[in-house]
């Protein structure tokens, strides 16, 4: 285990009360629905980078909402989330989350059958006049749980998506998708590569790319040593352009992190110059393109790999007109190393 992977109390944290997640939960929902919308109206992403994009935050939001559900009235657990530079579950969540819909006919097996409990429900409110106890709500909801949530909707620790032919504006014929949780950073990474193939049908080596980017790209590292270790893997692939976002942190009221902008945040909600709904979304993406070709290795066994020039660097602020405001008077030395000025994101209400 390295320092990364050490879990503080914060980066499992337990809101206070019930009300709490229910805020939280639409606050996150609310923040990505935005965010996708603007990434596509800014051109952060190319037409078919934002399409797989919004596919990739539909999964997330789709986890998360299965995470609500599953919480909603358990009163002995309740859901984790990382308050330091993430703002999202934290990732053994995502984790359990799976396990749970592995095992999805066993826990269901174990729940009281649903006619059985709509006739006890229909009893306690018309026969009885009582309020439904929060441990039946419980049973509900778990029922809901096991019986409608989707593994293959889930975001998991790695998710592939498939190989596609590239816009004819980049370089490379085909373009690759995929997307990771990060267990050290505890937030999530959508990624792109546009590639050639040495070969007559790309999908013949399908198989291999996607064992290679799950085994060398499945976490955040140096974008120049990921690019390098796809290219050493894959002596048929010739990456050409490769494109990471970093989706995170969400500012919040909840965070506690030493972030400039968290820490603005915080501070303007506590002296009541922004509302307590206040949050902004940051997002960095960084890309690396192949300069130009050279051979390795023996005579019998030598592969063509890229020389990658250096990677590039773009940072974003995402957030609603006020916190704008705010940020620029806060942080204006962050602001001033943007890619572009903040963009505004409509407010929480």
């Amino acid at each position: 285990m390295t320092i990364n992977h050490i879990v503080t109390p914060l980066d499992s944290a337990v809101l206070d009360s019930k009300e709490q997640y229910v805020f939280y939960h639409k606050m996150i929902d609310f923040a990505f629905k935005e965010l996708v919308v603007a990434v596509q109206r800014q051109g952060i992403c190319n037409k078919q980078e934002v399409l797989l994009f919004k596919q990739y935050c539909d999964l997330l939001l789709y986890t998360i909402e299965a995470m609500r559900v599953k919480y909603m009235y358990d009163e002995e657990d309740h859901m984790k989330i990382d308050l330091t530079y993430s703002g999202f579950p934290n990732y053994l969540e995502f984790r359990y989350l799976f396990n749970d819909l592995e095992l999805r006919d066993e826990y269901l097996g174990k729940l009281t059958p649903i006619n059985d409990l709509k006739e006890e429900f229909l009893d306690t409110l018309l026969r009885k006049k009582q309020p439904i106890k929060r441990s039946k709500l419980f049973q509900a909801a778990s029922i809901v749980y096991y019986s409608s949530v989707k593994k293959e909707y889930i975001f998991n620790r790695f998710v592939q998506g498939k190989i596609i032919d590239a816009d004819k504006e980049f370089e490379g014929d085909y373009l690759v998708s995929w997307g990771f949780f990060d267990v050290a950073h505890n937030r999530p990474f959508i990624c792109f590569m546009y590639f050639n193939y040495d070969g007559s049908k790309v999908g013949e080596y399908r198989d291999e790319i996607y064992e290679a980017l799950k085994s060398t790209a499945d976490r955040k590292m140096n974008l120049d040593t990921m690019a390098y270790a796809i290219d050493r893997k894959l002596p048929k692939v010739f990456p050409k352009l490769i494109r990471r976002i970093d989706l995170g942190p969400l500012h919040n009221v909840f965070a506690k992190d030493e972030n400039s902008i968290t820490h603005a945040i915080l501070e303007g909600i506590g002296k009541k110059e922004i509302p307590l709904e206040s949050y902004a979304f940051s997002l960095e993406i960084d890309e690396v393109a192949s300069g130009s070709e050279f051979k390795e290795g023996g005579f019998f066994s030598k592969q063509i790999l890229q020389k990658w020039n250096d990677a590039f660097k773009r940072k974003y602020v995402f957030a609603p007109h006020r916190i704008i405001q705010l940020l620029h008077n806060k942080t204006p030395e962050i602001m001033n190393d943007l890619a572009k000025q903040p963009i505004e994101l409509a407010g929480l209400k």
